[in-house]
């Protein structure tokens, strides 16, 4: 295997996921601590109230990323704890937080990647009408402005929003996420233009705030289309157009929520998809959404595939019976890893950076004390393998796995287990799992070493330290 030199390889997580530390030091409530009060809406009635409690042992998390060997960690800022009411007053202990956060990953050589919003919206402004408010992307820029001014003397990399498709399809359209409204497709499609406009307004506030050249990408999910057989052309082309297309009146889909960021307009099939729900646009709004960017976020786990029936015609195809699943039951597809950066780079021209990848998997301590978690590996080792191949055709800037630690896994509360730490939510004990040392070994030696991880057996990795 071959990464570039200068590849990043980190991991994520997000500010409601693992904080915890809803009532303490001055923090609002945002959209997900309104959703986790209401009955029946998170699995188990769990909350992320304390989560893993990230807000008071971040010093312990980062060691243990130290330990890992990250150099780069992708983490988001949680608005309500800075900006209290969304806009207004700052809350300096809030501030303070993502202070000193910052001060011990650079004390560790990590590199700070910022997040801007990862769904965790403010309760006030949410109140007043929240994406739907015509003046929501002012509000983001308010926000941006007091990060980007308070942190930008030691943060270079930021992204944006994080997966428009989620907060606004799954948050208003659908509603099993927060706010869990479900909203007439019209309404929801202002909201996602209002949301794209406050992406554009981050932008041009990082830029001219920015006491740091800034790298500036946006981080977006989809799923990804890929080809059954490589060498046939058609079917590669075929496999594109359909990853970009939009089919149905929903807000699952690629190109709605890239082609603004990228290329400055709404595509054509979406345009007459959603004629009769459209949202309204003003002129300049795209001179809005549409700034220079550095890196395309991708956030990739899975995908579907498009081949051939026995007469040829072209057609997804069905999932084999037995095929691989995750514990939440999303299919491993390591070739997305592949075909997914290399169509996002061909549409977009821009430099790409895997954002999220990682798999919820049954991870438990065994009687040896220890977390073995063989299928994360075989997974995680698998996707770079087709990671590696894309970086030969077209660039690739970094990996983040996601997610550093267990956590509170949204709607599913914390019935999933995502991370490469083990956390005990009882006793918030912290237990590097094998795949935390498996992964110190693919970044001690720049993934060069992956080929070599040919059987995955059930032994602790920690020999694997050098």
């Amino acid at each position: 295997m071959k990464f570039p030199e200068g590849f990043i390889w980190g991991a994520a997580a997000a500010s409601y996921q693992i904080e915890g530390g809803a009532k303490v030091d001055g923090k609002g409530d945002s959209v997900w601590d309104m959703m986790c009060r209401q009955p029946d809406r998170v699995f188990g009635a769990h909350s992320g109230e304390d989560s893993i409690d990230h807000y008071h042992r971040y010093v312990e998390d980062i060691l243990l990323m130290k330990k890992i060997g990250l150099q780069a960690y992708r983490f988001s800022i949680s608005w309500p704890r800075v900006l209290p009411e969304g806009v207004g007053s700052v809350n300096e202990k809030g501030l303070g937080f993502y202070d000193r956060l910052v001060d011990k990953l650079l004390e560790y050589n990590i590199e700070p990647y910022v997040t801007l919003f990862h769904w965790d919206f403010p309760y006030d402004l949410y109140c007043r009408g929240g994406w739907l408010n015509p003046q929501s992307s002012e509000w983001f820029a308010e926000y941006t402005e007091v990060i980007v001014e308070h942190l930008s003397d030691r943060v270079r990399c930021w992204m944006t929003l994080n997966e428009p498709q989620i907060y606004i399809g799954l948050g208003m359209l659908e509603g099993v996420h927060a706010p869990g409204d479900k909203l007439g497709l019209a309404e929801v499609l202002q909201a996602g233009h209002n949301t794209l406009l406050a992406h554009g307004r981050a932008v041009q506030v990082i830029r001219a705030y920015s006491k740091s050249e800034p790298v500036v990408g946006y981080a977006p999910t989809g799923t990804i289309v890929m080809p059954e057989d490589d060498t046939d052309e058609e079917l590669v082309e075929a496999a594109r157009k359909e990853m970009f297309s939009i089919k149905t009146k929903t807000c699952w889909n690629i190109s709605w929520w890239s082609d603004p960021v990228t290329l400055g307009m709404y595509p054509e099939d979406g345009l007459k998809l959603y004629a009769d729900e459209m949202p309204t646009i003003n002129t300049g709004d795209f001179d809005i959404i549409k700034q220079p960017l550095d890196f395309y976020g991708a956030n990739i786990y899975n995908g579907w595939t498009l081949g051939r029936d026995i007469e040829g015609n072209i057609k997804p195809l069905d999932r084999a019976q037995g095929n691989a699943i995750c514990a939440n039951k999303w299919p491993v597809t390591p070739k997305a890893l592949y075909w997914g950066p290399r169509y996002y780079y061909e549409r977009y021209g821009l430099p790409i950076v895997v954002t999220e990848n990682g798999l919820s998997n049954q991870d438990w301590i065994s009687l040896d004390g220890c977390v073995h978690d063989p299928q994360r590996i075989d997974f995680t080792h698998r996707y770079l393998i087709q990671l590696s191949r894309a970086g030969l055709e077209i660039p690739i800037k970094g990996y983040f796995h996601w997610s550093v630690f267990d956590n509170f896994e949204w709607a599913e509360g914390y019935k999933e287990r995502f991370g490469m730490i083990y956390v005990d939510y009882k006793s918030q004990e912290r237990i590097l799992k094998d795949s935390a040392y498996w992964y110190s070994k693919v970044i001690s030696s720049n993934g060069k070493n992956l080929s070599a991880f040919s059987e995955i057996d059930n032994q602790a990795y920690e020999h694997l330290f050098v």
